[in-house]
C-alpha cells in the first residue's frame, strides 16, 4: 500500500470520524425500525448497500408496512430525494475527469458526504478523485455497519421503536449547526431556512420540500454575485467548489 494512499485513507478516516458516530447510531435506528416491520438483517444490509439513502430508507420502512404500489413509492422518493439533484449540479465541475469513479460518487452523494466534499482538501500527492472515493466509501461502510447492527439487535432484544425515526432529523440538525458554526457567512443558511418556513406555511408538511428547494436555489442564484464577493478567497485551498 503506497504512502500516498495510506495518508489519504488516514485523512479520509479522520475527516469522516464525526459521520462515523452519526451514521452508526442513525443506521442502528434504521435497522431496528426495519426489523420491527418484519424485515431482518439481510434486508437491512441490502437496503443500505443498494438504496443508501437514510431519509428515504426510513420512509421505505414505513411504506413496507402497507405497500401502496410502485407509483406511490416513486413519487414519494422523488419528493424526498429531489435535493440530491441540486447537490449534483453544484459538483459538475468537481467531478469532471474522474472517470468511472464518478458513477459511484454520484450514487453515494449523501448530505454528509456532499458537505465534506465541498469543504475538505485532499492530502498532498493524493489524487482528488481517489480521496473523494475514500470519503464516500467509508461513509457508506459506516451506514451499512450501523444498519446491520441495529437489525441484529432488534432480532435479539425486544425493543420499543416508538420515536426512533427522529434519529435522522436529529442528525440533520447537528449537520446544520456544524455548518453554521464553520461558515464565514450565514446568508445561505438563513435563506434556506426562510424559504423552508414560507413553503411550509403555504404547502404543509407533506409538500413543502420541493418548492422550498427551488425557491432557495432561485434566491441564491439571484444573489450569487454579492455572495461570491463576500466569500472571495474563502474556498482557496479547500475542497470541491460547490456552487
Amino acid at each position: 500500500m503506497s504512502n500516498s494512499f495510506t495518508r489519504g485513507l488516514r485523512a479520509a478516516a479522520a475527516a469522516t470520524a464525526p459521520i462515523l458516530f452519526g451514521y452508526v447510531f442513525v443506521g442502528m435506528a434504521f435497522g431496528l425500525l426495519l426489523q420491527k416491520t418484519g424485515y431482518g438483517v439481510l434486508w437491512a444490509f441490502l437496503s443500505s448497500l443498494t438504496v443508501y439513502s437514510g431519509s428515504m430508507q426510513f420512509v421505505l420502512a414505513e411504506l413496507l408496512m402497507g405497500w401502496p404500489g410502485f407509483l406511490h413509492v416513486a413519487v414519494v422518493t422523488l419528493a424526498v430525494q429531489i435535493r440530491h439533484a441540486f447537490y449534483g449540479l453544484s459538483l459538475i465541475e468537481a467531478f469532471k475527469g474522474l472517470g468511472i469513479r464518478k458513477l459511484y460518487l454520484i450514487f453515494a452523494l449523501t448530505d454528509e458526504t456532499y458537505s465534506l466534499l465541498c469543504s475538505i482538501k485532499p492530502p498532498k500527492a493524493m489524487p482528488r478523485g481517489r480521496f473523494y472515493l475514500l470519503i464516500a466509501l467509508l461513509n457508506q461502510c459506516y451506514w451499512i455497519a450501523g444498519s446491520v447492527i441495529g437489525a441484529t439487535v432488534g432480532e435479539l432484544i425486544p425493543f420499543d421503536s416508538t420515536g426512533i425515526d427522529f434519529a435522522m432529523t436529529a442528525l440533520f440538525i447537528v449537520i446544520f449547526v456544524e455548518q453554521w458554526l464553520n461558515s464565514k457567512t450565514h446568508i445561505p443558511a438563513l435563506t434556506g431556512l426562510g424559504c423552508a418556513l414560507v413553503c411550509l406555511a403555504l404547502f404543509g408538511t407533506d409538500g413543502f420540500l420541493p418548492p422550498a428547494l427551488l425557491l432557495t436555489v432561485g434566491a441564491l442564484l439571484a444573489g450569487r454575485r454579492p455572495l461570491e464577493k463576500r466569500l472571495n478567497g474563502s474556498q482557496e485551498g479547500g475542497g470541491a467548489v460547490c456552487r
